[in-house]
């Protein structure tokens, strides 16, 4: 009987050619403008690291107090003094600090110029908590850290433009002037958003890491942050010493809790810990702290840029103005054929039979938009710079999900609509029209 309905829903759309293409270019713009903004969406919310991001958390220590602090938040970073003492405390299973560093890097080869490159300055740690993976060699140990080793990791792309992709362990890279011994080199890794360094909607978006040096090596080496540097009152400090013990906050800490009963420990200790600050009169308020995971901590960041949630709302909107017009189509397409439906029923046809028939119908409209909206969302996506910033719209694209949600979609949201109309249909009554005609 499908194939049969089938038949007749093809009969009954090139009957009508203009109905149906209207209801056809309604469905398609409107999958599409749903689609292109949703991909979008999709690429900046999504969980970073899903394997992980419940066992990962960032710890946060209010320096600042109330009449410094945003809303009752602690500053969304920590100062030097504060992250080391988190650090030697080893309260956490793996724990790391990170601050973003810019260097330039001496070219080699055939290179003429020098260029800038952006990194991280981090703990040993770093690597195997964010499961970072490796092409060549691996990252620094503890000891390391603690004897302030020269070591560096370079991603993928940088030991591309450095040595030409080749297996650079053991070789010397220079970065600000100071050469570096390679350990390891990353395979492409660019967690989407950046969520280990989040400091606003854009910088979780950027481009792949350049390298990443110890923590303890640049600190002695008074390499300053390239990332976000807040102080709140009057601070007042000279030089980079001073700066270390200000109430500045640039570093970012990270911890691995594997359950909710090492949560709760880690946070008692956060608790102690700015209780023994308040004793010793470095702080003058109570303990103010918070220990957020991954989702949490983009959630609180707000990572997800307000201008794909905004043009996603008017999408679905538009979206749903399109079903509407759909429906006053396809009512108006299937009310013409009600001497028809009159006929069916008088011969014995059941309402079913009419629902079928007509969702059928509905369904191969609902496919031949979808098509014309997979078409239009290809195009789309490779336009979204137009309303995206480039770093945010490069993370469009089209896959086979996409395809099928889009197809889908499509489908699903006709059938929806056309419910009403073959109901309507459906109540027909046979002696009405068969006396009419």
């Amino acid at each position: 009987m499908f194939g049969y309905y089938f038949q007749l829903g093809m009969r009954s759309l090139r009957r009508n050619p203009v109905l149906t293409a209207l209801m056809v270019i309604a469905i398609g713009f409107g999958v599409a403008a749903s689609m292109i903004t949703y991909s979008v969406f999709r690429a900046v919310s999504g969980d970073p690291i899903p394997e992980k991001s419940a066992v990962l958390f960032t710890p946060q220590v209010d320096s600042w107090g109330p009449q410094q602090n945003i809303h009752g938040e602690p500053p969304y970073a920590l100062n030097y003094v504060d992250a080391l003492a988190l650090l030697r405390a080893h309260q956490a299973k793996r724990q790391t600090l990170l601050y973003a560093v810019w260097l330039s890097a001496q070219p080699t080869g055939e290179q003429s110029l020098p260029r800038g490159a952006d990194g991280y300055a981090v703990t040993a740690d770093f690597f195997p908590m964010f499961d970072v993976p490796f092409l060549y060699g691996s990252g620094w140990s503890a000891a390391e850290d603690d004897g302030r080793a020269a070591d560096v990791v370079l991603s993928e792309e940088f030991n591309q433009r450095q040595f030409g992709g080749a297996d650079s362990v053991g070789r010397e890279v220079v970065l600000g002037g100071r050469a570096y011994r390679v350990v390891g080199v990353t395979r492409h890794w660019n967690p989407r958003p950046r969520f280990f360094a989040a400091s606003g909607s854009t910088s979780g978006f950027k481009d792949p890491t350049d390298f990443y040096i110890p923590f303890s090596r640049a600190v002695d080496l008074k390499l300053d942050t390239a990332g976000n540097n807040s102080c709140r009152g009057n601070p007042s400090f000279n030089g980079y010493d001073g700066w270390l013990q200000s109430n500045c906050v640039w570093v970012t800490p990270w911890v691995e809790l594997d359950n909710a009963a090492d949560v709760a420990r880690y946070r008692r200790f956060l608790e102690g810990y700015a209780a023994d600050q308040q004793r010793a009169g470095r702080f003058a308020w109570a303990p103010n702290v918070r220990l957020r995971d991954v989702m949490q901590w983009l959630d609180y960041r707000q990572m997800v840029p307000p201008e794909s949630k905004i043009a996603l709302v008017v999408a679905l909107g538009f979206f749903v103005i399109c079903m509407v017009n759909t429906i006053g189509l396809l009512l108006a397409k299937f009310m013409r054929r009600a001497g028809e439906i009159g006929v069916r029923r008088a011969l014995g046809a059941p309402r079913k039979q009419i629902y079928a028939q007509y969702l059928v119908e509905a369904a191969s409209v609902g496919a031949a938009g979808g098509l014309l909206g997979l078409m239009l969302t290809a195009l789309g996506i490779s336009g979204v710079g137009i309303l995206f910033r480039p770093q945010i719209a490069r993370l469009a694209h089209l896959d086979l999900s996409l395809v099928g949600l889009c197809l889908v979609l499509a489908v699903l949201a006709t059938l929806v609509a056309a419910f009403y109309p073959a109901w309507r249909a459906a109540q027909v009554q046979p002696a009405w029209q068969l006396k009419s005609h």
